[in-house]
């Protein structure tokens, strides 16, 4: 895109936060760019789509990604050390690949190489905004985009000089430097960002690194084609309790303990693309070739009681966006047809490890032990799709579209085949890895959606959506199996959603978004421990989960200094055949599955402030069941009850260059859990308490 062009985009982005009218084609409007890979008017989507721009980012200043995406109705993101976090849209709170994380839509990792922390490996504090696409992904998008597609958008060049310094402190070690700044000239521009993350982290061994460089370059062409040239890198080093839950008690009197203190995660993730765009008046040639690179070394906490690893995986991509759209004045008609590639070689090398706890029972010290998975595994991915929107008459549009994709993962085994048993020092029975001989698993599926959206008014549209999509096993739950010998032919997961919803401005002063969905998912994908003797886990396609729910967003200005802003969402998660080590839990609650989650918050843009402003926040997250078989235990907490937290933000600017600014994050220091689970004992991992942050930036 030109320069121009991305300037109009971010100040459409912000008139979308600002809750502007939603309106007909051919008038100001809300622009949203993740469902069609360019700019298309919100009103004419037919799928929820939630946007957050660079301003709410700014006032924001999230110093981990769920402080500004659980904005989002519909939408909680937790904290499981660092930056690292699990997310629940239209599904529980899972590490499993249901969401498509992108950044200017391209999708961070290959499909394969899922991984459930993928916000720490873009830069979101200096984005210039977010867009969620909630349920499955278009026919625009592949594997994965089961719960929700996630996209950061870079920030554009400036068309002048201009630059920024942010320097921040904070409670538990926590420092954070963020410079930006860049040029503009007559046709381009260039753009770099800087983000250097510290903490010591509030549990015990949990301190936390990351650098990140975000590079942008925007070019016009003499031939009126456009090209944006994206560079970014993302380095993080941490030690990490992540997820690790407590018992009861410590939970309550000793949430800082950490009883896996020798677990870490050292990951780099470096994405280069260079988009290309042409546009006519009736069509646009768009082409985005791109590599990527993505290492990843860890020692899982969660594991080191039945299965002690130290891993390491490894993935590069040569891939292509490729699409070219065509208007046709008939009907408003636009037929956009397309197809990805993606060619990703990967590596896995894995070693047991010794791992010896101390009398407290804390993982204290570990050697390394035998080699127990070493592989190559090659995705490789040719997408085309379909996607075409008509409107046989004014006030109503119709999408449709058709994906078809055709992937496969090309496996060769550097160990001999078969199962290798390890006995690491101090057990008393073998841990099992099977080890399948080479092979080629292919993958191929449809992808349809059908949608429309009606005008009721100028003030008034509602929208009906039919989307189908699908997940392939990721390479670990195929090539890594534990003890299963019959992973290569596990299915896909398949997906069927149904949508509807109503967007609308009564007056100028009041928005509001509701959407009701119904999503049902067959082929699930489960992965559990074998019964004693064994200890490793293994994955099955499991059966059919049903997920429904509604959603509700809302914006208001309540008068020229104080503005209202509102999610809220009520659903429910159910298995519906669910066989699970010989036991049936259908009919039953998925865990970790809030039945709620809200949103409120409250501004106050007082003059003296000086055009700064003080926000509320009221987070709220409900109860769910803590294991699939729903135990009552009258001695065991086995239903977290949820909870409530409060966060409060104040700026002030000094003058127009320079902003002070504070928050105060879970100000009430209530005792709540990120993750709590029931097996037989319950078990927590604790929240952050109450955490302070202070910040200047300066501007020139």
């Amino acid at each position: 895109m030109s320069v121009q062009v991305v300037k109009k985009t971010c100040v459409l982005l912000v008139a979308s936060y600002l809750a502007l009218p939603v309106v007909q084609a051919g008038e100001t409007a809300t622009i949203t760019v993740t469902g069609t890979r360019e700019e298309a008017l919100r009103a004419e989507t037919a799928e929820t789509v939630d946007q957050l721009d660079a301003q709410a980012i700014q006032d924001t200043k999230p110093a981990h990604p769920s402080e500004i995406f659980n904005r989002i109705p519909g939408v909680h993101v937790n904290v499981t050390g660092g930056e690292g976090h699990m997310t629940s849209i239209r599904q529980p709170m899972t590490t499993s690949a249901v969401y498509l994380y992108l950044e200017d839509g391209i999708p961070t990792r290959s499909t394969g190489f899922f991984n459930h922390n993928a916000l720490y490996e873009v830069n979101v504090p200096q984005a210039a905004g977010v867009e969620v696409t909630k349920g499955p992904g278009t026919s625009l998008y592949g594997s994965d985009a089961i719960g929700g597609v996630i996209n950061v958008l870079s920030e554009a060049s400036p068309l002048k000089a201009e630059g920024s310094v942010s320097a921040e402190a904070g409670g538990h070690g926590w420092h954070r430097l963020m410079v930006s700044g860049g040029n503009g000239w007559e046709d381009g521009g260039i753009r770099a960002s800087v983000n250097l993350t510290h903490t010591d982290g509030w549990r015990d061994a949990t301190d936390y690194d990351r650098q990140s460089l975000s590079l942008r370059w925007d070019q016009s062409l003499d031939s009126g084609a456009n090209v944006k040239t994206l560079l970014s890198t993302s380095d993080i080093d941490q030690q990490t309790a992540g997820s690790s839950r407590l018992s009861e008690d410590d939970y309550i009197n000793d949430p800082t303990k950490n009883m896996t203190p020798i677990s870490y995660r050292k990951v780099e993730a470096v994405r280069l693309s260079s988009a290309y765009e042409k546009e006519s008046s009736k069509t646009l040639l768009s082409v985005t070739p791109y590599v990527r690179k993505n290492s990843m070394e860890y020692i899982a906490n969660w594991s080191l009681g039945y299965d002690p690893t130290q891993l390491k995986t490894d993935s590069d991509s040569l891939g292509l966006l490729a699409k070219y759209r065509m208007d046709f004045l008939p009907n408003r008609t636009r037929v956009i047809v397309g197809a990805d590639i993606d060619y990703t070689p990967g590596s896995r090398l894995e070693y047991s490890i010794n791992a010896v706890k101390n009398a407290d029972k804390i993982y204290e010290s570990y050697t390394l032990g035998e080699k127990v998975y070493d592989y190559d595994v090659t995705y490789q991915g040719v997408s085309p799709y379909v996607h075409v929107e008509t409107s046989p008459m004014d006030k109503l549009r119709i999408t449709a579209g058709l994906r078809y994709d055709s992937m496969s993962y090309d496996y060769d085994n550097k160990m001999a085949d078969g199962l290798l048993k390890v006995r690491p020092d101090g057990w008393t029975r073998d841990a099992k890895y099977n080890h399948p001989a080479d092979a080629t698993v292919d993958f191929s599926h449809l992808s349809p959606k059908l949608g429309a959206t009606y005008s009721f008014t100028e003030k008034l549209n509602g929208f009906a959506s039919y989307r189908h999509a699908f997940r392939a096993p990721s390479e670990g739950q195929i090539f890594r199996p534990g003890s299963n010998a019959e992973s290569i032919d596990l299915d896909a997961v398949k997906v069927n959603s149904y949508e509807v919803g109503v967007r609308g401005e009564p007056n100028k002063s009041l928005s509001y978004e509701v959407s009701v969905y119904y999503m049902s998912k067959k082929d699930d994908l489960v992965t559990y421990s074998e019964p004693s003797p064994s200890t490793v886990r293994y994955t099955v396609n499991a059966g059919e989960t049903l997920h429904k729910g509604i959603e509700l967003g809302m914006n208001s200005q309540l008068s020229r200094d104080w503005s209202l802003g509102m999610s809220y969402s009520r659903s429910s998660h159910t298995y519906e055949e669910w066989l699970q080590k010989g036991v049936d839990y259908s009919g039953n609650n998925i865990e970790s599955a809030p039945d709620t989650i809200a949103n409120v918050r409250i501004k106050y843009k007082p003059s003296i402030l000086n055009g700064g402003h003080a926000e509320l926040e009221w987070e709220h997250l409900g109860e769910y069941y803590m294991d699939a078989a729903n135990t009552d235990d009258p001695d065991n907490t086995t239903v977290y009850d949820g909870h409530n937290l409060l966060n409060v933000r104040v700026n002030y600017f000094v003058d127009t260059n320079l902003e002070l600014s504070a928050r105060v994050i879970n100000a009430s220091d209530q005792r709540y859990a990120t993750a709590a689970s029931y097996s037989g004992v319950s078990e927590f991992a604790p929240g952050m308490p109450r955490t302070v942050y202070a910040g200047v930036e300066y501007k020139f």
